[in-house]
């Protein structure tokens, strides 16, 4: 509700100018819990009965409804015998607090609801290639023991799921390498190993394992900065001393794949979810390297119940201990 506009209600114009510059700055959160008793009153002109209701002493309704008054300008009620009447000034403030108050109950079931670990909302974003199968299988099973809990899932680059966690846009954050800003919290949920893909007709095909100095001379082919891929490759070679020749970059690790398959350099991947492309060659390398993911959630942010038993099942069901 428009307090300013309620304050200078036409029916209230018999107020001085002076009233009615101090009834703007009448308290909005000091005002609504007295809106509520009036609609009560609205209802039920009596005066005891509401404040049964309401679960206030009648003494509380009576000198509420008489402040609002005086805050007002206006008498809202008079006494009728042993019951009361609203004016024509209540009246028209009761109905306006009913609409207001109405348009609030919505927003009150979805906050419940928020607040309930069995009927909440979990906003989680993820990289794309977790889409398959890795989320797919957390949701299920958790849904399993929480079969009301809705869910929001947010797929897109390592760097733009961060930023939609530091925004507050989602709550919690699937990614690799996990996030390292210190305003950040994360678990470990899963690693994935590292490995070189290379055509089976590349020199490096037939060797049980690969050095990262053994790729210096090779073509690379990686995905683009901003992916945790990326990030993660950029990093191991930086500490190793070595500058990689990179050949092509890419937005999709299966296009990486096919550009592995047709002999225009090597890459170092996961291991393909599925059947990879015929004509390559799966490495190991030494020493062994993984791709780690971490779940991450706003440290001084609150997390809604349902976030918190979401977050709570991803590490009991998936977590590493390191």
């Amino acid at each position: 509700m428009d307090a300013v506009n309620l304050f200078t209600h036409p029916t209230l114009s018999h107020t001085s100018n002076t009233e009615m510059r101090q009834n703007r700055f009448v308290d909005e959160l000091d005002l609504a819990p007295k809106l509520a008793v009036l609609k009560a009153l609205a209802a039920d002109e009596h005066v005891t009965r509401v404040a049964v209701r309401v679960g206030l002493p009648q003494p509380t309704v009576s000198r509420w409804i008489a402040e609002l008054g005086e805050q007002l300008g206006a008498p809202l009620l008079v006494k009728t015998g042993r019951r009361v009447r609203l004016t024509r000034a209540g009246r028209l403030l009761a109905e306006a607090a009913t609409r207001s108050l109405s348009a609030l109950e919505p927003g009150l079931r979805e906050l419940e609801e928020e607040l309930d670990p069995e009927k909440g909302r979990v906003v989680l974003g993820f990289l794309h290639m977790l889409g398959r199968s890795v989320v797919p299988e957390l949701v299920r099973g958790f849904r399993a023991e929480h079969p009301h809990v809705r869910f929001g899932l947010i797929q897109n680059a390592r760097y733009t799921v961060v930023d939609k966690l530091l925004q507050g846009e989602i709550d919690l954050a699937l990614v690799a390498p996990p996030p390292e800003e210190p305003e950040v919290e994360s678990v470990v949920i899963f690693e994935q190993e590292l490995i070189v893909v290379a055509p089976v007709s590349h020199r490096l095909a037939s060797r049980e394992a690969v050095r990262l100095a053994d790729l210096v001379d090779e073509d690379l082919i990686l995905l683009e900065h901003g992916y945790g891929l990326r990030q993660i490759t950029d990093d191991m070679f930086a500490k190793a001393g070595l500058t990689p020749r990179i050949a092509f970059e890419s937005q999709e690790i299966e296009t990486v794949r096919g550009l592995v398959a047709a002999g225009l350099g090597v890459a170092i991947l996961t291991h393909a979810e599925s059947t990879p492309p015929p004509g390559l060659r799966e490495l190991p390398l030494t020493p062994r390297s993984a791709r780690v993911f971490g779940l991450a959630w706003l440290r001084d942010h609150p997390l809604p119940p349902a976030v918190r038993a979401f977050r709570d099942h991803a590490f009991r069901t998936h977590g590493v201990q390191r």
